[in-house]
């Protein structure tokens, strides 16, 4: 429940103090060197979790240099004036603590895990590399073999991961998000040591970044250590985060992989789809009601129609993703039972998809994923790590503090009408790719 939850809502800075009710009753703050900080309290437990986003990712990385962010990410662990390399992880862990990164199309984060006490110790070791890291070849050229393998073990190494790196890289024609966050092998082999810290240098400043911090704290007990330790931290440069645009689709498109490790053949098929930051009035709401009725369980249409009764499908789903600065996706999946077809499959999940742009929903199918998604939420608020990730991700892709707490009013006020309203403006074929893995040549197409 916390990934489909992660997967829902969205965020924006905001100037000065402002304390919201809802979902995490968030405070938030900005500083003068344009540091936005937001604490969630959370009292459940005698701990923290202190997150920093930064407004980049793969998408920002200059052509021909795909997977910079990723690396950087990884570069991050090495050494500051005051810190040495590899010392990082270290000192968070012989004090109780856990951290780690991730890099996205849109964003980069890092966090740490720590009792209360630590608070202080995790917020001067992240302020020193905002702005003190050092990097030289010794620690670069040997981290670019790291990353290499990375990707050799986790891509090139799995069909899966293959197939839905070729798919992205047919569903956008122009826009960045067609490149893996990983980066191209041939590319990622050329990122040089100038190549990392030029793009450090331009998007690790105060002024592109979010702190989010939860837990057992407040926010008198944050601000006077972020002054401390993040203030005095120069602005950086402003960044305007502006991409080639995505050219209208006219055509749908089709990849097939064959490979004789593929245990069991699967469909898949993603739509271009408004994200949140791009939707109109509430059509990001009304597609995560319909990626729900669709495929979002036992009782959803697509799971009792071809698993349940016909039992052509093993398994089935439908997800939505609106966490994107520009453009969201839609998807659907199933795996043929037996001896059944991808066709066959594909065939049944296209005539559902048909039925439900011409006849509609009903309201009460609206009205049982709304309160089921709504329930959900509850749930997110009893961990700490929840709101510095939903938060995170909302803020990074363009949303404000305001749509996340208002975000469950905004899902139960969905009609059946807002619903196929948005099936029949993205479930349109030209805006797709379907993807079909499988083990041989068996089936014809």
């Amino acid at each position: 429940m916390l990934r489909v939850i992660l997967l829902i809502f969205l965020v924006i800075a905001s100037s000065g103090r402002t304390t919201l009710g809802g979902v995490f009753n968030p405070e938030t703050i900005t500083l003068p060197n344009g540091l936005q900080i937001v604490v969630t309290t959370n009292p459940a437990a005698p701990a923290i979790v202190h997150m920093v986003w930064y407004r980049v990712g793969a998408a920002d990385e200059p052509s021909g240099s795909s997977g910079l962010a990723h690396f950087l990410e990884h570069l991050m662990f090495k050494g500051t004036k005051s810190i040495a390399p590899g010392q990082f992880s270290k000192i968070i862990a012989r004090n109780g603590g856990t951290d780690n990164a991730f890099t996205s199309q849109d964003f980069t984060a890092y966090f740490q895990k720590v009792s209360r006490e630590g608070l202080e110790l995790v917020m001067k070791l992240e302020s020193d590399r905002m702005k003190n890291l050092i990097l030289t070849d010794r620690e670069v050229l040997p981290e670019r073999d790291v990353v290499l393998e990375e990707r050799s073990s986790r891509t090139d190494n799995s069909p899966q991961a293959q197939l839905y790196e070729a798919v992205q890289a047919a569903l956008y024609f122009n826009h960045p998000y067609r490149n893996p966050v990983i980066g191209w092998k041939h590319e990622i082999s050329t990122l040089s040591t100038t190549d990392a810290l030029n793009f450090y240098r331009k998007f690790y400043a105060p002024n592109n970044a979010i702190l989010i911090i939860s837990g057992d704290v407040s926010m008198s007990e944050v601000r006077p250590l972020a002054e401390k330790y993040y203030g005095p931290i120069a602005r950086g440069p402003k960044i305007d985060r502006v991409r080639v645009k995505e050219p209208t689709h006219r055509a749908a498109r089709r990849v097939v992989l064959e490979d004789k490790r593929v245990g069991q053949s699967s469909f898949n098929r993603i739509y271009t789809a408004p994200s949140y930051k791009t939707a109109s009035g509430n059509e990001g709401y009304a597609l995560q009601i319909l990626a729900d009725i669709l495929g979002g369980g036992p009782r959803s249409r697509l799971h009792r129609k071809l698993v349940v009764t016909k039992k052509t499908a093993s398994s089935i789903g439908a997800w939505y993703n609106p966490s994107a600065l520009d453009i969201g996706e839609f998807g659907l999946s199933a795996r043929p039972r037996g001896e059944i077809t991808l066709r066959q499959v594909e065939e049944e999940i296209d005539a559902e998809l048909l039925d439900l742009k011409e006849n509609g929903v009903k309201p009460e199918e609206v009205r049982r994923s709304a309160e089921s998604l709504t329930a959900g939420a509850v749930y997110a608020r009893d961990s700490i790590a929840a709101a510095p990730n939903i938060i995170g991700r909302a803020l990074t892709t363009g949303q404000t503090l305001e749509d996340i707490e208002a975000w469950p009013e905004r899902i139960l006020s969905v009609t059946d009408a807002d619903v196929r309203a948005v099936a029949e403006k993205v479930l349109v074929a030209r805006n797709s790719v379907t993807g079909l893995l499988r083990a041989m040549a068996t089936e014809v197409e």
